[in-house]
């Protein structure tokens, strides 16, 4: 009965190690933070990330070689009796197919985080409910970073995962903390980002995550020269969006992300005309236009 019991407590651990989707690392940077016991900072960063990686946000399956790696580093600018006022950076990558390759899929900034954390409060996710500023924030980007990388797997893959997003963000709205809400933003919170990303206006971004991934990097180890004409696809693709909304918040996010390995694809490998390329990339990203010089 021992042995049983054994083996049943090691199936439940091998099961709930397979069942979470993410495997994230949490930084938190208190620096600008004086006068104040440090132990509430590093207290909040064992939590916050043993929560992202510990809460299942899918009912898909994830094996552990399957868990999106992703890193959340928030930077502290403030703190009084536990409120908190910070920035956070996201960011997540995708491992490519028949390669020891990961490229980089998610790369975020947040500048309206804003939350109360009393130390060792219990973190409770519930996609249908506001429990906590900080809970909300931290489960948006999670099912944003996993839908993201859906669509960079199968085309619009993601967009149960963008919808709890959406949902999270409605039930936040009415918490009186900023970045959840479209009055005096700068159309760049996480409002406008889950708005655009589920608006048909924008759907070549998600369309291009996918174009880019699956049918260009992936095929990389195979066919260099048919991923990069494709990841040119995928650009173009991206573009579609310049002729309706220039300089839209997934535009920038998509070089965010991708220009230096953009740089880096086109920069060696078979030779292909660049012309068309540079192009479109100086018309639509026009700030990146000094590493998109070093395209040879």
């Amino acid at each position: 009965m021992k042995k049983l019991t054994l083996l049943f407590a090691f199936l439940l651990l091998v099961i709930a190690s397979n069942a979470q989707e993410l495997k994230c690392t949490v930084t938190i940077n208190y620096d600008r933070v004086t006068n104040v016991n440090t132990q509430i900072f590093k207290t909040l960063q064992t939590q916050a990330t043993e929560f992202l990686n510990n809460t299942r946000f899918t009912t898909t399956e994830y094996e552990q070689n399957e868990k999106i790696e992703c890193s959340f580093f928030l930077n502290i600018s403030a703190y009084d009796s536990n409120n908190f006022t910070a920035t956070m950076q996201v960011q997540s990558s995708r491992p490519i197919y028949n390669s020891g390759y990961s490229s980089p899929l998610v790369n975020l900034n947040d500048n309206e985080v804003s939350f109360r954390y009393v130390e060792y409060e219990n973190f409770i996710y519930d996609q249908n409910s506001y429990t906590s500023n900080l809970i909300s924030i931290l489960a948006f980007y999670a099912n944003v970073v996993i839908g993201l990388d859906k669509d960079s797997y199968q085309e619009m893959g993601g967009t149960d995962q963008l919808q709890i997003a959406s949902n999270i963000m409605n039930q936040a709205q009415s918490s009186g903390y900023a970045g959840w809400n479209q009055n005096g933003a700068k159309n760049n919170n996480r409002y406008f980002l889950i708005s655009d990303l589920l608006a048909n206006t924008y759907a070549p971004y998600r369309k291009g995550i996918y174009e880019y991934h699956l049918k260009g990097l992936d095929v990389m180890a195979d066919d260099q020269k048919k991923a990069k004409e494709q990841v040119l696809e995928s650009i173009k693709t991206v573009a579609q969006i310049n002729k309706v909304r220039p300089n839209a918040l997934l535009t920038r996010i998509f070089f965010d992300a991708k220009v230096d390995e953009i740089v880096s694809i086109f920069s060696g490998g078979p030779t292909m005309p660049n012309n068309e390329l540079l192009e479109i990339l100086n018309k639509i990203s026009p700030l990146n236009s000094s590493k998109w010089n070093n395209i040879r």
